[in-house]
């Protein structure tokens, strides 16, 4: 097992894994910008390193800083997070030249699967349904072509893309030349690769994934699915497991897929596989995250598995202990994520100071959060500043909870959006779980 690992990240991911770091006995080593100097992750870990002024370019970006921390403090071991370096396949290869373990997949897998026409191809060839598309579209002759082809609506995606930057919907010939040029632009200034992909746009769709743990010596196990469908912005806002229209026969299905998927690829570590099922129940894949998720406490609460802990000890050798047979999901569980937003000012990003902080509690109740009472918080991060996660026998007692919970939540002095998710609780669509993909946008217009 590693001694010591680096933590390549900030905020509530980074305060889990030093968590979890402790409790399996690892020394860890944060890392902070300018504006992180008072963040909580940089006083719970063992030792602490300044990597550089507040830009991300600068310093959660910056891999020579980051590799010049791990190897300056004896570090085995290079942990991303998610997000910044996470699936950089450019880093991981650099951690592994200079001898460090990067927890995560091995280069090759994380360059593959970021590649979404590359992905698709392996998935087909594994014998995965994949949506129906064109690849690597490098002009606007191209891309007329193809829509012809596809037929409207369509969604434009940057090949190397995540996050939900990139994409673009077409609903008629007339959008198509702006929607391009917009997207090919994003995803130049985002991910320094313009080429793009297009794929038909199913509608009223359930957003579903597939959390996936593989050891070195070729063992690969499903923890069932999450349901990842209420999106503002092509961004999860809330998260839950299982999903509640999915039969047992359906399941079955999504979890052939997914180790078919896993076992084509040789896959390492933790992922996700994630699907979008139409209103027929057929489920196709839409890419593969090669890293930790920001929803994965759902699948730890119904599967009673430590997920960042497994990450670790996998990346260190250790073969699972379990196989597909032991897995038994049981409860009901849902992730609302908090962000420093403001729902009433078109959910623009909020700083300030945490003046006071209650965090809800009672059985079954888990608060990931890197905030603290007095924590002045930055603007020049993602707007994720707390994770609230429920666990119930079933579903009904889950929103019960999760309800009371955030009704229970007090951050002052941020705005954020604990309330707006609330109201999510109550709404009759998310009560029954038939809300889909496009429910936001129905509603309030939430592109």
């Amino acid at each position: 097992m590693f001694a010591k690992i680096l933590i390549a990240n900030r905020g509530e991911i980074a305060v889990r894994v030093i968590r979890a770091c402790k409790e399996m006995g690892i020394r860890t080593v944060a890392v902070y910008s300018e504006a992180d100097r008072e963040a909580l992750h940089v006083s719970l870990a063992d030792e602490s390193i300044c990597v550089g002024p507040a830009p991300s370019a600068l310093s959660y970006l910056n891999q020579e800083a980051l590799l010049s921390a791990a190897l300056n403090t004896g570090c085995e071991a290079v942990h991303p997070g998610y997000g910044f370096l996470s699936e950089n396949p450019g880093f991981a290869a650099l951690c592994g030249e200079n001898r460090l373990k990067f927890i995560g997949p091995p280069a090759e897998a994380i360059r593959r699967m970021g590649n979404k026409d590359e992905a698709k191809r392996a998935m087909a060839a594994a014998g995965v349904p994949v949506i129906p598309g064109k690849e690597d579209l490098q002009d606007l002759a191209q891309a007329q072509k193809a829509a012809q082809e596809i037929g409207f609506p369509l969604l434009i995606k940057a090949r190397s893309g995540g996050g939900g930057r990139g994409i673009r919907r077409v609903n008629a010939p007339e959008e198509l030349d702006h929607a391009f040029t917009e997207a090919s632009f994003e995803a130049q200034s985002n991910f320094s690769d313009p080429a793009l992909y297009m794929e038909k746009l199913l509608t009223d769709v359930k957003h579903v994934e597939v959390q996936v743990l593989c050891d070195l010596k070729g063992n690969a196990v499903c923890f069932g699915e999450r349901d990842c469908s209420m999106q503002r912005k092509h961004q999860k806002i809330l998260e839950e497991s299982p999903c509640a229209l999915i039969s047992p026969q359906q399941r079955a299905k999504l979890m052939k897929y997914a180790r078919q998927a896993v076992r084509a690829m040789r896959y390492e570590g933790v992922g996700t596989l994630e699907f979008l099922m139409d209103q027929q129940g057929n489920f196709y894949f839409m890419e593969m995250n090669t890293r930790l998720q920001v929803e994965h406490p759902v699948t730890e609460l119904v599967s009673g598995i430590d997920l960042v802990k497994w990450q670790i000890r996998t990346a260190a050798g250790v073969a699972l202990p379990f196989r597909q047979k032991d897995i038994q999901t049981q409860g009901h569980a849902i992730e609302c994520r908090i962000n420093a937003e403001d729902p009433a000012k078109g959910f623009a990003p909020a700083g300030g100071t945490v003046d006071i902080l209650h965090i809800p509690g009672g059985p079954w109740v888990r608060f990931d959060t890197a905030l603290y009472q007095g924590y002045k918080l930055p603007l020049h991060y993602d707007s994720l500043i707390a994770k609230l996660i429920v666990f119930a026998p079933t579903r009904t007692e889950a929103v019960r909870k999760m309800l009371s919970a955030l009704c229970e939540t007090v951050i002052e002095g941020v705005d954020h959006t604990a309330l707006f998710q609330a109201g999510l609780m109550t709404d009759p669509v998310f009560e029954d779980g038939s809300y889909t993909t496009d429910y936001l946008v129905k509603r309030e217009g939430m592109a």
